[in-house]
């Protein structure tokens, strides 16, 4: 079973669609885009996507990228 990355159409717009295109090429990884995610408040705030139902943060594409990586490794599924 593969991680699970979700990402909000208006976040993507917003700047994270790097990230979404990083871990869609990512075979390891599932990625959706859902047309709201209801973090609205986050959402016109900073970058994030959902990884496993948990918010993962960052203030550019990159790090957000990075921070994906990173929770999936600290956070393996069973």
């Amino acid at each position: 079973m593969n991680p699970l990355v979700e990402f909000c159409v208006s976040n993507l717009a917003n700047g994270s669609q790097d990230t979404f295109e990083v871990l869609e090429m990512d075979p390891n990884i599932d990625v959706l885009e859902y047309g709201c995610l209801s973090y609205c408040t986050k959402c016109s705030d900073s970058l994030y996507a959902l990884v496993n139902g948990e918010m993962v943060e960052a203030e550019t594409p990159e790090e957000l990228t990075k921070n994906i990586y990173q929770f999936i490794e600290e956070n393996p599924l069973f």
